[in-house]
């Protein structure tokens, strides 16, 4: 095998083949060449059974590519090596040894949609109503539960309000469902090896001396059961060598903790740390921005990205005055590209949240350049909002069976199919719509719900009809009380499609629904563009992640954006972001667009928000920037905290971006400040050195 396309890093970390290994590797430093070429020598070289090696990796698809290079380097000899996802190890392990964890053979694997039937149906019996306890949100506690260690005893110690209370009842009952059913969730296949192992050592000495090396990728995306079962397995022979870069730890929100790789040198006394340091992908100018933001980490091992590739073009900075400008900023940036002989599979357009592409999605539409959304769907194609906008057409159009179907029981309300069966023979019978053949049951309440909209949509704009929408039909109270993250991205989509509403109000007046759904209709078809491989990739930067483009746009770059306001109050959210911020930056190879908004309407809501602080973190001889801009980037680039000022309600301050304010109220260390219009309400860190006391 030919080793001579390795670097020196790269090489030693290849041949360091005994003794626990952290390999630190940089963004675009070639980590998957490490790991692979890294077994082929191991099998090759050192002559190791590739029975006795396990790689692990976070998706089936990095699984498979894996196995797809090792085989093109060592052909069929490699076929026996375990190389696959955690979870797929966990079903391994587990189909070895059901019998001792209480399983026939014939065991099933639950998933996701499973857990939650399960889980409604366990609701039902201990009758408790799902409209208060959701069941998502208690399959939620109970999976984090999972992944923390925490058995249905154990959890019991930290179930202290009274809804962790009904997930310590429904837990209880979960568990012995799944053993009575031979059934185990996906969460298990973590638990039950681990499990296993502390009940009979004897089983854990067996899979030690199977897998006496022991590879794992992206190490800093691990969770604490995947931590525990690789220091269990590699605690014998310790032939363990771990890749990642806790500088691309973006999933702190699916349980995975950065301080596992921090923590590698303590958990491993005698290890060898190797950095991967020298980058393929990016210019000099765009890694030393990206070297510049991530210094300012505390919690993080030091290293910085270099690279042989040539100097390239600055950064190229631009404050567009609001939202609809950054798009239309963005989209001529990319016909300038066209026009230079540019792919459009080569331009990425990057953003905080998925909320965030709808303008951009528009006036790509506007200008015929296909486009692809990576990671979710598009704006109008999203689920949430075709129902929201199926309840504006039923609204309008109470005969429209079609919209109705689609809406009836959404949000759940208990209209089943028998229930619809029955109005559908009625409607015909009687040749009318759906709608005009609903007379009981709790359809009618539905059919009350739509009337008063449908009075309420006649005397009201159509930014309050949306609000009204959400709040009477009950589409928000069930997002809310689900507490996950698919369900808060959700209502974030629901939210600004209020900004859409508002914007047809501002530049149009007085807006009908009729003409509002005609208009809308005419921007959702994106059909035509969706198998087209050479277009525009939109999509958030933790879909990015293990991605590159030669051009990327990064946009909405603003204090309350990104970083999200949600990490203003938390340094270790707030490091996370920035860490979210340099995934960002090393996505790109040749060039770089960092983008931001004076002003913007998010959620329905205006804004005012000074630059990113991570703007300010950059050197300034990286960045193609006008000398009023460096100012104005500068000026908010202080965020020291005097955590001695005393404010009381009723004090008047002055702010660098918002101008002068009212305290109206006071919280711990946050001031709720009044603004004049459009600012409003902001929620302010006390002693912020962006305002002062008049």
């Amino acid at each position: 095998m030919n080793l001579d396309i390795l670097n020196e890093w790269q090489m030693e970390a290849v041949k360091t083949t005994d003794g626990p290994l952290l390999i630190l590797a940089g963004a675009g430093s070639g980590k998957t060449r490490v790991l692979t070429y890294r077994v082929a020598y191991l099998i090759n070289e050192c002559h190791i059974d590739p029975y006795n090696i396990l790689a692990i990796t976070f998706t089936n698809k990095a699984a498979n590519e894996m196995k797809e290079r090792i085989m093109g380097i060592l052909g069929p000899k490699a076929y026996q090596t375990q190389i696959s996802t955690f979870h797929a190890l966990g079903v391994l392990i587990v189909k070895e040894n059901y019998e001792k964890l209480g399983y026939k053979a014939n065991f099933t694997i639950l998933d996701s949609d499973d857990s939650l039937t399960l889980i409604k149906k366990i609701l039902k019996d201990l009758n408790l109503d799902p409209k208060i306890y959701n069941p998502k949100a208690v399959r939620n506690q109970i999976s984090g539960a999972k992944n923390s260690l925490l058995s249905a005893k154990e959890y019991d110690r930290y179930a202290t309000t009274e809804f962790e209370q009904i997930v310590l009842k429904v837990y209880e009952k979960y568990e012995e469902k799944l053993l009575i059913n031979n059934s185990l969730d996906f969460d298990d296949l973590l638990m039950m090896p681990i499990k296993l192992f502390k009940k009979y050592p004897e089983v854990l000495k067996k899979y030690q001396e199977r897998f006496k090396y022991i590879l794992i990728d992206e190490y800093q995306d691990t969770n604490e059961a995947q931590y525990t079962l690789v220091k269990m397995l590699s605690a014998k022979y310790k032939n363990v060598c771990v890749v990642g870069d806790n500088d691309q730890s973006i999933y702190s929100f699916r349980g995975a903790n950065y301080r596992n790789i921090l923590n590698f040198e303590h958990d491993y006394k005698d290890c060898k740390v190797i950095m991967l340091e020298k980058n393929y992908r990016s210019t000099k100018n765009i890694l030393n921005a990206a070297n510049n933001i991530i210094k300012n980490n505390k919690e993080r091992k030091d290293k910085n990205l270099w690279t042989d590739n040539e100097t390239g073009s600055k950064i190229k900075y631009h404050r567009a005055y609001d939202e609809k400008d950054e798009a239309f900023y963005v989209v001529n940036e990319i016909k300038d590209l066209i026009s230079t002989g540019e792919k459009l599979k080569d331009i990425a357009v990057l953003y905080r949240t998925n909320a965030q592409s709808r303008n951009v999605e528009e006036a790509l539409l506007r200008e015929n350049i296909a486009y692809r959304v990576i990671g979710s769907f598009y704006f109008y194609n999203r689920k949430e909002i075709k129902d929201l906008i199926a309840y504006l057409k039923v609204i309008y159009n109470s005969n429209d069976d079609v919209n109705l179907l689609r809406i009836i029981n959404v949000p759940k309300r208990g209209i089943g199919e028998k229930t619809i069966q029955n109005l559908t023979v009625s409607s015909n019978e009687n040749n009318t719509s759906l709608f005009n053949s609903i007379k009981s049951g709790k359809e009618l309440l539905f059919k009350e719900v739509i009337n008063n909209l449908k009075e309420l949509s006649e005397k009201s704009s159509l930014t309050e009809l949306v609000d009204a929408i959400l709040e009477k039909t009950g589409i928000k109270d069930e997002l809310v009380s689900e507490k996950s993250i698919e369900a808060d991205i959700r209502l974030e989509n629901l939210e600004e499609f209020k900004t859409i509403t508002k914007s047809y109000e501002e530049s149009r007046g007085i807006v009908s629904l009729e003409e509002f759904l005609n208009e809308i209709s005419l921007v959702s078809d994106v059909e035509e563009y969706r198998n087209r491989d050479d277009v525009v990739t939109l999509m958030t930067i933790h879909s990015a992640k293990g991605l590159e483009f030669n051009n990327v746009f990064l946009i909405g770059l603003e204090e309350g954006i990104f970083p999200h306001q949600a990490a203003f109050f938390d340094s270790n959210e707030l490091e996370e972001e920035r860490r979210l911020c340099y995934v960002a930056v090393t996505r790109a190879k040749k060039s770089l667009w960092i983008i931001n908004a004076k002003r913007r309407t998010l959620y329905g809501l205006d804004s005012v928000n000074p630059p990113s602080r991570f703007i300010g973190e950059i050197d300034r001889d990286l960045l193609d920037i006008d000398e009023e801009e460096i100012k104005h980037v500068e000026k908010n680039n202080n965020y020291i905290i005097d955590e001695n000022i005393e404010y009381q309600i009723g004090e008047h301050i002055i702010h660098n971006t918002y101008g002068e304010g009212v305290v109206v109220g006071i919280e711990d260390k946050i001031l709720t400040v009044a603004f004049p219009h459009p600012v409003g309400i902001k929620k302010l860190m006390k002693g912020h050195s962006s305002f002062h006391k008049v």
